[in-house]
């Protein structure tokens, strides 16, 4: 049996795609558009039609008269057209990437659409998958119709849609494909495929453009995203990376292209012709100078879309270099995977946190609570501990700095699973944090020591409950699960007993800044016993909060914050009611 070599993390999508007879079906749509075009021609730039199967629904997009080489490449090799002049996409722009490019003609085309959009986004259904697809321009059109959907539909109820194009050339610059890349799940959603006899995909890269190198500069060359299958008369490579992506667009440029017929450039045939083939790896004899097995799939996999040994490719690309790379990215792809999105993963992140509920559970048997446990560093369970809190540290960075590049508008918030899960590790993790900084006899953890994705976590966390219609009952969660709700509570513990200290000492020119400083932490240390959102354990004879209160007690009776001097929390306190706060036996106000 013939088969077709792919390589890339891209390998799932490409199996997918054939086994599943996504592109037979997207093919064939784009066919059966073009024969209705010739059966009845239309004024229309761009033409479309929804295809309503029984376990799919298929959108198809062309452009008719076919696009011509000026035509993409317009003016001093392919005009672009600002992110600011284009309200629609707006929200692919994000504070660390404000701006991006269109290519012109791919958003002139897709504007002569904009008003069937609606009708378009209607035709979705909740239950069946949904296949975007597009030949050459058409799929520059299918591209941004896909983009401009992702972010009016809620992917929570809705099958995330695939986009599948055909010789479609590049849409966007670097700003684009930075947009696309920093969210790997819409990054997913495009598959491109690419023969090797088709020069549109290539006419807007440099190397491949003669009128573009004179012009071009790295902020305005044209980039990918997404997946791109490569294919020829041999087989098909299936990469995700885009510097491989263009290395390769650029290597299997043939001679002779530009003179060709602008046609389908055997599109038909090789959906074919993988649907005829196995997609796998290929355990093809390489020469001994391959070391590395991971090496050796990737020059198979090269061989299979036509490129020649290394010193055959040295005026155009350096193969070893480009093994390297792709061997590199390939493993990047799969860590990030595996990583972020990996729901086994969300499952050992929920072992390691068992464990540190049970080492939480024995710290308070002895009388001093986690977070003090782990401030004194005294047992060798604390060790186990900091294992595993920098094994969820380095997670839950990398998580929230991914979910944080997403657009703006789908870029607020985690699902409600992972929302949940991020809040637990806050609440348990950042005292943790917070032991270590002032262990360390620093002072100021919010301002000078606070991690910003602790930040972001608890921003998203507001953003939910502003949003969400019930009541919120987390605090009394919270307090049952043991956990306070304010992950800072500990730092404010800290800075409360340093006012303590510098009162005591009667040495400082600011001794009212630090009596406000006190009677702001009373109030806030009341509003959370009020609201039941602090965890009991704060209340153990050994913990950092107790003796605060006993130093707090002593310049009390001193006068220093006043003749009789009382509060809501000094009364709490002075009745020892710390025994029904605990079981939540205790009735406040």
């Amino acid at each position: 049996m013939n088969r077709s070599p792919l390589f890339s993390s891209g390998l799932e999508l490409g199996s997918l795609v054939v086994t599943s007879n996504v592109l037979h079906r997207s093919w064939a749509a784009i066919s059966g558009l073009y024969r209705e075009i010739n059966e009845a021609p239309s004024s229309s730039s761009v033409r479309f039609k929804v295809d309503q199967k029984p376990n799919c629904t298929i959108i198809a997009f062309v452009t008719w008269p076919p696009c011509t080489k000026e035509h993409l490449r317009g003016e001093g090799g392919g005009d672009f057209v600002s992110s600011s002049t284009l309200p629609l996409f707006e929200f692919l722009c994000t504070k660390t990437n404000p701006r991006f490019s269109i290519h012109k003609p791919a958003i002139d085309h897709f504007h002569s659409v904009r008003g069937a959009l609606d009708f378009l986004k209607s035709e979705i259904s909740n239950s069946k998958p949904l296949i975007i697809t597009g030949h050459s321009l058409g799929g520059s059109v299918a591209s941004l119709f896909t983009l401009w959907l992702l972010d009016r539909i809620n992917l929570a109820n809705i099958k995330r849609p695939l986009c599948v194009t055909f010789g479609s050339p590049l849409i966007g610059d670097e700003g684009l494909q930075d947009a696309i890349l920093q969210y790997s799940t819409w990054n997913s959603c495009f598959l491109h495929v690419v023969s090797d006899q088709d020069p549109v995909p290539r006419v807007l890269i440099p190397p491949c453009n003669p009128v573009a190198p004179e012009k071009a500069s790295p902020a305005n060359e044209y980039k990918p995203f997404g997946t791109f299958l490569l294919c020829s008369k041999l087989g098909c490579a299936c990469l995700e990376d885009p510097k491989s992506i263009l290395k390769l667009l650029v290597a299997t440029c043939l001679e002779g292209l530009g003179n060709q017929d602008w046609e389908f450039f055997g599109y038909g045939n090789i959906v074919q012709q993988l649907d005829r083939q196995v997609i796998c790896k290929d355990s093809t004899k390489v020469d001994e100078w391959i070391a590395q097995p991971s090496q050796a799939a990737i020059v198979t996999q090269l061989a299979a879309i036509g490129l020649e040994r290394p010193q055959q490719l040295q005026q155009r690309i350096d193969m070893n270099t480009l093994i390297r790379e792709t061997e590199k990215q390939e493993r990047k792809w799969l860590m990030r995977r595996w990583e972020v999105y990996d729901s086994n993963m969300l499952n050992e992140m929920k072992v390691k946190m068992a464990q540190l509920e049970w080492y939480k559970k024995c710290s308070e048997d002895k009388g001093i609570g986690y977070y003090d446990c782990y401030k004194n560093a005294s047992d060798r369970s604390d060790l186990v501990v900091e294992k595993h809190k920098k094994f969820l540290t380095c997670y839950w960075i990398d998580t929230v700095d991914e979910v944080a590049k997403k657009p703006q508008r789908n870029g607020a918030a985690f699902t409600t699973r992972w929302l949940f899960a991020g809040t637990n590790y806050r609440r348990m993790i950042e005292p943790l944090d917070i032991a270590e900084y002032y262990r360390e006899r620093k002072t100021d953890y919010k301002t000078k020591g606070r991690s910003k994705h602790y930040k972001q976590l608890e921003q998203w966390l507001e953003e939910d409950e502003n949003n969400a219609s019930r009541p919120n009952n987390s605090e009394k969660q919270n307090l049952a699960g043991g956990l306070t709700e304010d992950s800072c509570f500990w730092a404010n513990v800290e800075e409360a007993l340093i006012s303590c200290e510098v009162l005591t000492k009667r040495e400082s020119k600011d001794m009212d800044t630090h009596k406000q400083i006190l009677i702001e932490f009373e109030d806030y240390v009341w509003g959370m016993i009020e609201n039941k959102a602090v965890s009991h354990e704060i209340l153990l004879k050994g913990s950092s909060y107790m003796k605060w209160w006993e130093e707090y007690s002593k310049i009390i009776q001193e006068g220093i914050m006043g003749t009789s001097y009382t509060s809501s929390l000094t009364d709490f306190m002075k009745k020892k009611q710390i025994k029904q706060y605990a079981t939540g036996c205790l009735q406040i106000g």
